[in-house]
């Protein structure tokens, strides 16, 4: 009997064993499906990897063409003169230059004509293209700007993927989920000097190496699904991103407004925009997000 309860006992911790050599497999697997999507993101043509300029719109007409006389300038194949874009309190509209639009000129792929140009608030900003140049606008503090972007950029046709750390699941931690009541609103600072308020539900608590650590997510939009963590570790210094990483991870157990619990995979850390293009308007982490311990996992800093 007592070798039959043995044999028993043995058969059921190489079940466990098998699952949970199964759970680590399926794991990587995961990890290394979701860093190869990741990468397949930024080849696409219209990635951060195509952005090649940022232009900052005065109030009233601001030209815009690749011949000299524009305030602003795109590079060469672009039209001499593609348009005006005028700014005027928080109007943003497009006008044909003199002579009209030149045919290669689209707004959200139609022919070229005077139109109100909807910012990034918009769920779809406004579009205008010439070939492989397009560009739209964007809306920070009290400011508008161009992103210019080019779908041929040497920054995307010259991008041979990105660097990461090997996988290691000690950096995937369970974590307590402290809502706060009421919800508060959260100063972002950013790479170019502005601070937007941003939506701050709760705080996150977990232990990593024997401390104990809190971090506070954000909500990229009002109605969004995932927490939006800024933060920075000891490896900013050295192997991965000196501003910033991003970490983005469903909601807790229990919803956003009760205590509760979720799962941290630092694994999935991973570079903001502005790792891979001076163009980006990056947001900064909070004081309470700069970490004084070091993550080495997710995305290492990039080499163009």
């Amino acid at each position: 009997m007592r070798i039959l309860k043995l044999t028993a006992a043995a058969a059921l911790s190489a079940i466990t064993l098998l699952a949970a050599a199964d759970t680590a497999s399926q794991w990587k697997s995961d990890l290394l499906a979701w860093r190869a999507h990741r990468e397949q993101g930024l080849a696409a043509p219209n990635s951060w990897l195509t952005l090649v300029g940022l232009e900052w719109l005065k109030p009233g007409p601001n030209t815009v063409g690749s011949a000299p006389d524009n305030r602003i300038r795109l590079a060469a194949p672009a039209p001499a003169h593609l348009g005006v874009v005028e700014l005027n309190g928080g109007q943003v509209t497009l006008q044909p230059p003199a002579g009209g639009f030149p045919s290669d000129v689209q707004v959200d792929g139609a022919a070229a004509h005077a139109a109100t140009l909807a910012d990034d608030a918009a769920p779809r900003p406004t579009l205008v293209s010439a070939g492989t140049l397009s560009f739209y606008v964007i809306h920070r503090g009290d400011r508008y700007a161009l992103r210019l972007k080019d779908s041929q950029a040497p920054t995307r046709v010259n991008f041979h993927g990105l660097h990461w750390y090997d996988p290691d699941p000690h950096y995937v931690v369970q974590a307590r989920w402290i809502p706060f009541n009421p919800p508060h609103q959260l100063r972002i600072p950013s790479v170019i000097g502005t601070t937007e308020l941003m939506p701050a539900p709760g705080e996150v608590e977990f232990t990593l190496d024997g401390q104990t650590i809190r971090v506070v997510p954000v909500l990229e939009e009002p109605d969004a699904r995932q927490l939006f963590f800024i933060l920075r570790d000891s490896t900013s210094r050295s192997t991965s991103y000196g501003a910033s990483r991003f970490l983005y991870t469903g909601f807790p157990d229990h919803g956003l407004t009760q205590p509760g619990h979720l799962t941290l995979d630092f694994n999935h850390l991973q570079n903001p925009p502005c790792a891979y293009t001076p163009y980006a308007t990056c947001p900064l982490p909070p004081e309470q997000n700069r970490l004084s311990i070091a993550l080495p996992v997710g995305e290492k800093k990039y080499s163009h």
